[in-house]
């Protein structure tokens, strides 16, 4: 089932000749259960459009529909409060709220939300202590390391069970051991939950993880990977390339078709 689409949706910042299209024209869908990869170079509109689908933005053109609502028709009070009940975004800066431990932070979706029982308590814990972090629910955001706090921010993401999880370089802060982990813990609770999961990254290596990868060029896709042998080859080169890189002028083929190793 179908849980986010987006259909025909273009962005435009400024209008005449300072016009500058972000996102043109861009149309997919993500089901229940799905995880996927929106990669792409620095400008290609990626992040534009995970905040579009987040709600954060409003498309110039198209339609993001989730759970069978057009979020880019809603008022700016409407979509406060729909996000709030059926989204779950994990930033890259984090924005935990300083006062409070990192359990109190996750449980501030739920009490958002008017969920914050004894059994979702608990969940909240559980699913702090599956990221690495058992030992650290009572410390405060200052007292816990960037990926610590990452951790945290995607814990909050999924506590309240939204219909869409969406993440925005989930593996910024982290070391390549934990951000393998921290991804594949993500990718389990996507499929487990029976989520709607996007991933903006520039980790190719952490596809290996996801059901597609969608890759975004000029403000278009300009690639859709879904064959699983695919994506763990694209994964694979980008392992590859952290070591000696071979001759093929940073590029490797992936279906007959060039894909650009570093940049993205």
């Amino acid at each position: 089932m179908i849980a986010l689409e987006a259909l025909n949706v273009t962005k435009v910042y400024g209008t005449g000749v300072n016009a500058v299209t972000a996102v043109n024209d861009v149309s997919f869908g993500i089901r229940r259960g799905e995880f996927v990869a929106l990669v792409g170079p620095s400008g290609s509109g990626k992040t534009t459009m995970l905040a579009m689908l987040a709600g954060l933005l409003r498309p110039t053109h198209g339609q993001i529909v989730i759970a069978g609502q057009d979020v880019s028709k809603m008022s700016e009070a409407k979509r406060t409060r729909f996000r709030g009940q059926y989204i779950g975004f994990s930033f890259q800066a984090n924005n935990l709220v300083p006062f409070l431990n990192a359990l109190e932070n996750v449980e501030l979706m739920l009490r958002l939300n008017g969920k914050l029982n004894r059994a979702n308590k608990q969940r909240a814990s559980d699913l702090l202590e599956r990221l690495g972090l058992g030992d650290r629910l009572k410390n405060k955001p200052g007292q816990l390391s960037g990926g610590q706090q990452q951790r945290v921010a995607i814990a909050r993401a999924l506590i309240h069970e939204p219909e869409v999880v969406l993440a925005d370089e989930p593996t910024a802060s982290l070391d390549s051991e934990r951000a393998h982990q921290v991804v594949r813990t993500f990718a389990e609770l996507i499929h487990e939950q029976n989520r709607a999961g996007i991933m903006v990254t520039h980790d190719l290596r952490m596809c290996k993880y996801v059901d597609r990868v969608i890759q975004m060029s000029d403000g278009q896709i300009s690639r859709i990977i879904a064959d699983r042998a695919d994506i763990l080859r694209l994964a694979g080169m980008a392992e590859a390339a952290d070591g000696p890189m071979p001759s093929t002028n940073g590029k490797a083929t992936l279906a007959g078709e060039p894909v650009v190793l570093r940049g993205i």
